[in-house]
């Protein structure tokens, strides 16, 4: 059941994409008080100074009660040299700047009612509008009479963004450290089997008493990577009802995860369990507390999964657990079948991110709509479209399938900003990875060749997706760089120190009448080397 429920978490894992949004900053004034408001801008059009010191500082003309669609009826003396704020609809940002511009007014602010998008045209229109346009709420506008009457000085200016964000930093090192500690940990708990001698009459999938998947047939592959896609397509025409199943399903699977890492972490550092019984029933005090702490955690994340601004912490921690005990627990039996789930899986990441959208009817993506639920949008202007809510609105479930941290250097004015990560960028290289650790336990590799090598890997080609990431403005799936880094890095490896044909072939547990001699010959279970507990 255990592995079912992380089977179908991992059928939605590879969704992942990132926004850069154009949002700015509106600063009123009356000399007395000052506020700030979120505004949405485009910097095709005039662009906004850097910093609040350099914005130049105009008087608000409040013309809410006309769309400014001509200039019938304006006086140009009342808003010349000032700002206007009008209200949105009846005609185009680019006629109703126009018209302010040539009222000689310096900047316009449309008051917006409904959701808030980046204010764009046609490359043409671009040219012919020279003073800064920006969008705000109307509710912010009605807060602001309130606060400050007719008497408004504003400034608008769009703070500069760091290149690359802390965030994505501190997304890189859980990464890292999940695929490193996960593979640790796979390789730890083969060396513990062939210390105990539970390996030498192993043989099928499930290993008696030991919880793990071992997948071995290359039609088993084909048939998972189908249902992915199968699962994806369901998530994109019912997500509305699907992406309870999976929050539901993610809350089961994490819960059981973490525990499993924290009893692993205690049974390490030689906790006493504990015990007792009733009527015949022995229980772990040590279980029995870990269990109530990891499902709280679960719970707490699954009551408060919108609370954008501490959540996240939540929902990072249980996602590491879950990357970390997938890949102790599904073990791929040799190069042979991570080459070949690694590549449909780098083939499908592909399809759905790159092909789809010339089949669908908003250009989206169907991996990006999954990922960012039914309102996604940011694909169809390569990542540069933002989308504000103009009232409060009842936050929008998404998949819980992904490593969120905030962008340090965003203003969140309009709402918080985060780098994500999907876990599937994590499991899928990190079960090769995992692999790797435990063909050096195979070979009694005691400088662990095969899974620094693969780690190192990892790190090179996450560095490569963000590079590229940040360079075009968009998302990235991350396969189509983590795959060919860390299946290439393994087989020159291997090559090099001609043990191909071992790390092709991997271990024995495939079929119960296995002909092929074991890497480790019958009888030796490498007694010298320390078992560790996992």
């Amino acid at each position: 059941m255990e592995t079912a429920l992380k089977l179908a978490t991992l059928c939605v894992s590879l969704m992942v994409t990132r926004i850069h949004c154009q949002e700015a900053v509106l600063h009123i004034s009356n000399g007395i008080t000052d506020r700030e408001y979120c505004i949405v801008h485009n910097h095709s059009w005039t662009k906004l100074s850097e910093t609040l010191d350099a914005a130049p500082q105009l008087s608000l003309v409040n013309m809410i009660s006309t769309m400014l669609c001509n200039g019938d009826g304006v006086s140009p003396d009342l808003v010349k040299g000032k700002a206007l704020v009008v209200m949105r609809g009846d005609c185009d940002f680019s006629r109703k700047a126009q018209v302010a511009q040539n009222l000689g007014a310096l900047s316009l602010l449309i008051a917006s009612n409904k959701t808030m998008m980046t204010p764009s045209a046609n490359n043409s229109e671009y040219g012919k509008v020279h003073i800064p346009l920006a969008l705000m709420r109307y509710r912010d506008f009605q807060d602001a009479q309130q606060v400050f009457g007719e008497d408004m000085q504003v400034k608008l200016y769009a703070p500069p963004r760091a290149t690359i964000d802390p965030s994505i930093a501190v997304i890189l090192l859980i990464a890292i450290v999940t695929v490193v500690l996960g593979g640790y940990w796979s390789g730890a708990c083969e060396r513990e089997r062939l210390s105990s001698g539970e390996a030498r009459g192993g043989s099928g999938e499930n290993k008696k008493d030991s919880g793990e998947l071992f997948l071995y047939s290359p039609l088993k592959i084909v048939i998972f990577v189908a249902m992915m896609c199968g699962m994806l397509l369901l998530m994109y025409f019912f997500y509305n009802v699907l992406v309870y199943v999976i929050i539901v399903i993610f809350c089961l699977a994490s819960a059981s995860a973490l525990f499993s890492c924290f009893d692993a972490v205690l049974e390490k550092l030689g906790c006493a369990t504990g015990s007792f019984s009733i009527r015949n029933w022995n229980f772990s005090v040590r279980s029995l507390v870990l269990a109530a702490v990891c499902i709280t955690i679960a719970v707490v994340w699954g009551v408060y999964r919108n609370e954008d601004r501490w959540i996240w912490i939540l929902q990072d921690l249980l996602g590491i657990a879950f990357c970390l005990n997938f890949m102790k627990t599904i073990s791929l039996s040799n190069f042979k079948i991570c080459v070949i789930l690694l590549s449909l899986l780098l083939v499908y990441d592909v399809f759905f991110v790159f092909i789809t959208p010339f089949f669908t009817k908003n250009g989206v993506s169907i991996m990006v709509q999954v990922a960012l639920g039914p309102d996604a949008t940011g694909e169809k202007t390569q990542g540069n479209l933002v989308e504000v809510p103009a009232e409060p609105q009842t936050p929008s479930e998404k998949l819980p399938v992904v490593m969120r941290v905030p962008r340090f250097s965003a203003e969140n004015l309009c709402g918080m900003q985060f780098s994500i990560l999907g876990y599937g960028d994590i499991i899928v290289p990190g079960l090769l990875v995992a692999y790797c650790s435990r063909f050096d336990v195979w070979i009694n590799s005691s400088k662990k060749v095969y899974f620094v090598s693969c780690c190192i890997a990892y790190l090179l080609g996450m560095i490569l997706t963000f590079t590229v990431m940040l360079l075009s403005g968009m998302g990235q799936p991350a396969l189509l760089y983590l795959v060919p880094f860390t299946l290439i890095t393994s087989a020159v490896v291997a090559a090099c120190r001609r043990e191909m044909k071992q790390f092709w072939a991997g271990t024995t547990y495939e079929v119960l009448d296995s002909s092929r001699e074991p890497l480790l010959p019958e009888g030796r279970t490498d007694g010298s080397i320390g078992g560790e507990r996992c």
